[in-house]
């Protein structure tokens, strides 16, 4: 297996049809037998993925040779070549098989095709052979084609050359020679490249002399040959220090001379590896920049900016001056390159460049306001730069009044989201800068009038009641909740209104209005009627009800938890005055004037003129508010008024306090950790250049080299390392029992997307099991890739043979089957039953972490939930959700402060994990203890856009529950 698994794949063959059922190799045969060109094209490719899905096909190789070697059909000579790229070519001795012999025949034949396609594909194909035999015979003709005419085929013949004394030097003893030679007569430049990348392979020290004589010319040269040359500058430079700085001087030179963008990618990525010299960093990625700038492709853009962002861990604060330059990559359309290179340019702000950084980011915020109606991604892009203006503002206090002044002026025009993300920072700008909040709340009273999101406003409201803080701040905030409430009482204000638009447009019909007269009930008394029960026909239009002031026009849509809000604060600054000021006759009017307004909206909450009646939540809150208000405060104890001034005025306050300190602690701990992973120790050894050649610590690492192991194998070589026999064997699961006639276990293998079981079967009987073959299906989201083929297997045998699963998402699977084989003396087929394998979700789930917006937009986008109840004996909270993170490998986003102490009763938190496959989960937890149990009670929720992971995390959970719940003997 492990061999299989190292063995290089050349060709990706596209299966156009994975769902159809195999072809016997009967009528694969007739259909290469009688087929015409078209059915021959089809059947080719279908034995292609068959192969390539782990069926050899022995029997096929005659009838290709037969009937299809001789096609001039050039779709078909091109998937022949494909077929011997990967036909078993060695019998079961290792020898060649006979079969080849005219398939050399062929391939010659070929080789001197007078087609310049064909002889070309023939000679790539060349370059994927690895058996000498085969090899041997072709020599004469690669090298008659080193001098074709044609530069297609000479580009081919120079790497047929260089792969066939690769794979055997005694093939071709000069070849050396050959390509010197080659470099010196050839002018095509690709030719000349796939030369030099042979003879750099092969002699060093000749390729060493080529590039010396070249590089006088070396900027002139075709790109090609130059991508060519840094490729092996970079190598040598490993292998010979002291040849170092030499070479990146000839890099740089070529850098800035070279006009092309994959040379300055190529130049700069070498250049990153050979030096460490800050200010040859910051050049290679002033060039990087404009690479970014300049390409059109998004991608290349996000590749280059992530080269950026490499340099300034190296080097950072080195790349300060470039910060604006990074910015012009935000001319680019594409929201994720944006991101990016916000990303990059904002950890390079300092107190120098902000002031410009803030002016920019300004005139972008601008543009995506002015072109909203024009481009859809407007808004998302005008929601990633007021976060990123946030984290600027934050950290730099000189502009940060600016910043706040700035976005209350757009604070109309922005979305519910993105008014409310102006709001956080507002409430973050002013706890943290004290001496700024009489200017911040200037600015905010100005701009409310024109914030159209309740949730913007619920924010501004907290934040007028937290912090005005004087009489004349509580004040100017009254003002405001006067003026945005309107007119006095709600319900008779618009009733009257409603009344006098009836009677001002249309007097004279009134022929057809119904009478007003009193309304009799069944039981013959009167009934009475007011504006709570009466329903009127006159309705305010859309113009009159956006027109109506923010509060009036929150009340009468039916959003009453804005109200709650507002009766929270009302409260705070009749408080706050009173505290603060010893005028009782303003105290009064201000508490006269706030019943009203509460009990107004709770009137208007009970009437027919609101678009949804007020809730029994936002009832009893206001209500609370009525009641402190009437409260007398000389009667009343001292200590409630304590309790009511620490209620109101403080806890909220202290919370959001320890909030925004919990913040500052998470960033300085995180830049702690980036400074730790850059800063030199002190005892760190001095490295001198000139002693470069005798120290092996100045060696400079081969980072492309590491990245590209890494994307062939999948992981690194720690972690491949780090695999032990015990992980291995806990994956071994048996299929079958000792008693049955064959025993059978799995070992089971998960890769990024499918699992590969390789089952071993034990013959337990004294007979020989003929035709035995597996048969194995699915349930959820798998594939079985290939079932293997019948084999026999003898008296007490052993048999070995390899499934592939494709998995498709992280849902709960089930591999389940039989083993079936031929019964004795005319007897049925015989079959054994075998286990299910279930296939582990954990393994294609990891934690992850996002910011509170992101969970929220995701719990209200997500459509499947699986609510889970928990009852638990373990002793505390903590410990539970210790054993839910550890089951579920799900990421805790809530705080460790707002989690709690470990003995406390109450918990709730969010998590979250992403699949690799790319699917979401989301998780809530809120749990208790029982006070009379002692047990942990609660529920988890889950929810995910998929069903199949969300009810497989449930599962989860559940056998989290199980495995805690089970009796342990302590005795027998």
């Amino acid at each position: 297996m492990s061999a299989t698994l190292q063995q290089s794949a050349y060709t990706l063959v596209y299966d156009p049809s994975p769902n159809l059922v195999g072809y016997t190799n009967a009528e694969l045969q007739k259909s290469l037998e009688k087929g015409s060109d078209e059915e021959k094209v089809h059947t080719m490719k279908r034995m292609l993925v068959m192969m390539l899905d782990g069926n050899p096909l022995s029997d096929m190789l005659m009838h290709v040779i037969r009937f299809v070697m001789p096609s001039k059909n050039k779709q078909l000579k091109k998937l022949l070549y494909f077929y011997w790229e990967i036909v078993p070519k060695l019998d079961a001795e290792g020898k060649l098989k006979q079969e080849m012999i005219l398939v050399c025949n062929a391939i010659q034949h070929d080789l001197q095709h007078p087609n310049e396609y064909i002889r070309g594909n023939t000679l790539r194909f060349l370059t994927k052979l690895r058996e000498a035999d085969l090899l041997e015979q072709m020599v004469p003709a690669v090298r008659s084609c080193l001098e074709y005419r044609h530069a297609y085929i000479r580009k081919y013949a120079i790497l047929a050359v260089y792969s066939i004394y690769k794979v055997s030097d005694h093939l071709i003893p000069d070849a050396c020679e050959i390509i010197n030679s080659f470099l010196v007569a050839e002018t095509d430049p690709i030719c000349k490249r796939n030369a030099f990348l042979g003879l750099a392979e092969l002699d060093r020290e000749s390729a060493l002399n080529y590039l010396q004589e070249n590089i006088a010319t070396i900027e002139s040269l075709d790109s090609l040959l130059q991508d060519a040359f840094i490729d092996f500058i970079r190598k040598d430079a490993i292998q010979t220090p002291s040849l170092k700085p030499q070479y990146v001087d000839l890099l740089q030179d070529l850098l800035n001379a070279t006009t092309s963008h994959e040379v300055v990618f190529e130049a700069s990525l070498a250049l990153t590896v050979l030096t460490s010299d800050p200010k040859e960093l910051c050049q290679v990625a002033s060039k990087l920049i404009d690479v970014a700038v300049k390409e059109s492709d998004n991608n290349i853009k996000l590749i280059v900016l992530e080269r950026i962002q490499d340099i300034h861990k190296r080097a950072p604060g080195f790349l300060e001056e470039l910060t604006l330059d990074i910015l012009r990559v935000l001319s680019a359309q594409d929201l994720d390159v944006r991101a990016k290179a916000l990303n990059i340019g904002l950890e390079l702000v300092s107190s120098r460049n902000v002031d410009d950084v803030i002016k920019l980011l300004k005139k972008e915020l601008q543009i995506t306001i002015t072109n909203a109606q024009n481009d859809e991604k407007a808004v998302d892009y005008r929601q990633i730069l007021i976060e990123n203006i946030h984290k600027v503002a934050i950290r730099f206090v000189e502009v940060s009044a600016d910043v706040v002044s700035l976005f209350l002026e757009f604070i109309g025009d922005l979305s519910s989201n993105a008014a409310s993300g102006v709001i956080a920072f507002i409430k973050e700008v002013i706890e943290k800068y004290p001496q700024l909040r009489k200017e911040i709340l200037q600015h905010l009273l100005g701009a409310l009038p024109y914030v159209s999101s309740a949730k913007a406003y619920r924010g501004a409201l907290w934040i007028l009641g937290e912090y005005s803080l004087d009489a004349a701040d509580v004040q100017s905030s009254w003002k405001h909740i006067r003026s945005s409430i309107g007119e006095l009482p709600i319900v008779q204000s618009e009733v009257k209104q409603l009344e006098g638009g009836d009677t001002s447009e249309e007097p004279a019909a009134t022929e057809e209005a119904p009478s007003s007269g009193p309304v009799v009930l069944p039981d013959g008394t009167y009934a009475t009627e007011s504006a709570f029960s009466t329903e009127h026909n006159k309705t305010s239009t859309k113009e009159e009800k956006e027109s109506r002031p923010p509060l009036r026009r929150f009340i009468l849509k039916g959003d009453f938890y804005t109200t709650s809000v507002l009766a929270t604060t009302i409260v705070k600054c009749v408080l706050r005055f009173e505290k603060t000021s010893a005028d009782s006759t303003v105290l009064n009017a201000l508490k006269a004037e706030a019943m009203l307004i509460l009990v107004s909206v709770l009137r208007a909450g009970q009437s027919t003129l609101v678009e949804k009646k007020i809730d029994e939540d936002s009832s009893e809150r206001i209500m609370i508010a009525l009641s402190v208000l009437m409260s007398d405060s000389d009667t009343s104890g001292s200590d409630s008024k304590r309790l009511l001034e620490m209620a109101y005025l403080e806890a909220t306050k202290n919370s959001f306090e320890t909030k925004v300190a919990s913040a500052e602690r998470e960033s300085a701990k995180k830049s702690a950790s980036v400074l730790a992973r850059t800063a030199d120790p002190i005892d760190k050894a001095i490295l001198f250049r000139q002693f470069a050649a005798k120290d092996i610590h100045n060696t400079p690492v081969d980072t492309i080299n590491e990245d590209l192991e890494m994307a062939i194998s999948g992981d690194s070589v720690n972690s491949r390392s780090s695999s032990s026999i015990m992980s291995k064997l806990r994956k071994v699961v048996p299929l079958t029992g000792f008693s049955d006639p064959i025993y059978g276990e799995a070992y089971i293998t998960n890769h990024q997307f499918d699992v590969v079981l390789e089952v071993l079967l034990v013959n337990q009987t004294k007979e020989t099991l003929r035709n035995l073959h597996v048969q194995f299906a699915t349930l959820g989201d798998l594939k079985i890739i290939d079932n293997p083929p019948s084999t026999n297997v003898v008296a007490h045998g052993f048999h070995k043979l390899t499934v592939t699963v494709k998995v498709s998402s992280a849902d709960t699977g089930v591999i389940f089957g039989n083993i079936i084989y031929d019964g004795g003396h005319g007897e049925d087929a015989r079959y054994v039953i075998m286990n299910d394998i279930h296939v582990d979700i954990m393994d294609y789930i990891k934690p992850a972490k996002t910011d509170d917006a992101t969970f929220r937009k995701m719990w209200n986008a997500f459509e499947w939930e699986n609510k889970i109840t928990v009852k638990s004996k373990l002793p505390t909270l903590h410990a539970y959700l210790e054993e839910l993170v550890k089951g579920t490998r799900m990421g805790i986003l809530t705080s460790e402060e707002a989690l709690g102490e470990r003995d406390c009763r109450f918990l709730s938190c969010n998590l979250y994990s992403k699949s690799t496959f790319g699917e979401d989960a989301l998780a809530n937890l809120c749990i208790e203890k029982d006070p009379v149990s002692g047990e942990v009670v609660g529920h988890v929720r889950i929810r995910s856009k998929g069903q199949g992971l969300a009810l497989s995390l449930g599962d989860r959970v559940a056998l989290i529950a199980r495995e805690m719940n089970k009796l342990k003997l302590d005795r027998m």
